[in-house]
């Protein structure tokens, strides 16, 4: 076993991929809208997915922050 430190980026990464996804499915809806209905559903379906994992990784995130500052 090895001690590695993580990167910022892997910090990064775990707590705000799922958002930065969400966002890039929205960016997708809007520019997309009209012109090919299925992507248009898929990708509406990402950001209600992607949206919801993202809020409730963020509010674990938090509460696990406040609990620490508590300690």
């Amino acid at each position: 076993m090895s001690n590695k430190k993580v990167s910022k980026l892997e910090k990064w990464r775990a707590k705000y991929a799922s958002i930065a996804v969400a966002l890039g499915c929205l960016y997708s809806v809007v520019a997309s809208w009209g012109e090919n209905w299925f992507m248009t559903a898929l990708l509406s379906a990402g950001v209600i997915i992607c949206g919801t994992i993202a809020f409730f990784d963020l509010k674990r995130i938090f509460k696990k922050n406040t609990q620490s500052l508590f300690k």
